[in-house]
């Protein structure tokens, strides 16, 4: 629904657990507002067409999960080195290897480090409701055309599984850039545009590198988005994101109605991740414990943000077949660690 209110005319996906309510529902829905769904051949054949549909100025999209995020790295990595917008959504589940179809936050480094090959980063959003996938979808859509950077929206299948109420805001009004760099054929006397990653100018690949990196730098500054809760006079910060900072919020609750200063910390953005409110909060409070459906992955970027006299626990919970961490289990690490 976000998807086709923020203007998508193109979808290109394939069947895979826990996200094919995706295609499922494009599939029927999209084609009345006169966009393209197609069922494609392979997750390499859909992030193509994704890289194909965008370079002509269209708003298009794909969806999957590990496996086949794996399977579009490369593709992620063409579109990363031509400059071009486009919305993945990663609907996490359990792996390496096909794993299985529960929860699992283990797809983080993939999301967050780039995931293909050639040292980019896309846009990286990770809504904890069906709310939150709404109107982050919409915003990844957004960001994608103001920077030019492929954006993913990161959840698992607690979220892409779950029902709850949403109010169907409209497309925010955001001024963005016109697409002139579009491939959109030429007339006489215009100028052709040319959509390409291969740079073999002198010092031209150096200089696409450092006017990425100041990109990002900038998306650090300007797009860093986060929710906290409670932690004004916190001596301990829980942090977690997605699904999990959902029940880690309860906890926390658990935990100031026995009398600890808890409070929580939710990374939004997953890149550019929010260290600049991680520092700010590490200069008073010295605790914090990260939690994760994972061995551990985005714990490495709060121990990277945080003040170095401050400390950073762990608690994971690798993915395993319907299992997930209850409020009362956290609760109890709190205690322990209180």
């Amino acid at each position: 629904m976000a998807a086709i209110e923020a203007g998508v005319r193109c979808y290109f996906g394939y069947p895979i657990t826990p996200q094919s309510d995706i295609p499922e529902y494009l599939s029927r829905e999209l084609p009345k507002t006169g966009g393209t769904f197609i069922q494609v051949e392979s997750e390499i054949a859909a992030i193509n067409m994704v890289l194909g549909a965008s370079a002509a100025g269209v708003r298009a999209m794909t969806s999957s999960s590990g496996p086949g995020i794996s399977l579009k790295q490369e593709g992620i990595s063409y579109m990363a080195g031509s400059e071009l917008p486009g919305v993945i959504v990663d609907i996490m589940r359990q792996g390496p290897g096909l794993g299985g179809i529960d929860a699992s936050q283990a797809d983080y480094y993939q999301a967050t480090r780039g995931g293909g090959h050639g040292g980019y980063r896309i846009i990286v959003l990770a809504p904890n409701s069906v709310q939150e996938m709404y109107d982050l979808t919409m915003l990844a859509f957004d960001l994608s055309d103001i920077y030019r950077i492929p954006a993913m929206v990161l959840a698992d299948s607690v979220i892409g599984q779950m029902k709850e109420s949403v109010t169907a805001n409209p497309r925010p009004t955001t001024v963005l850039p016109e697409k002139n760099w579009a491939v959109r054929g030429r007339g006489e006397g215009e100028q052709q545009n040319v959509v390409k990653s291969l740079k073999l100018g002198d010092g031209e690949m150096e200089a696409f590198h450092w006017a990425m990196h100041a990109r990002y730098q900038e998306l650090g500054e300007k797009e860093s988005r986060w929710e906290e809760y409670r932690t004004e006079d916190a001596d301990l910060i829980v942090t977690a994101f997605g699904s999990t900072a959902r029940i880690a919020r309860t906890a926390v609750e658990m935990a100031r109605e026995a009398g600890h200063k808890v409070g929580l910390l939710r990374p939004i953005t997953l890149f550019p991740f929010p260290k600049q409110v991680y520092e700010a909060l590490s200069q008073r409070c010295k605790r914090f414990l990260d939690i994760e459906l994972s061995t551990g992955q985005m714990v490495d970027d709060v121990r990277l943000s945080i003040a170095r006299d401050a400390e950073v626990d762990f608690y994971g919970r690798p993915p395993g077949a319907g299992s997930l961490p209850t409020p009362e289990e956290l609760y109890e690490q709190i205690k322990k660690r209180y």
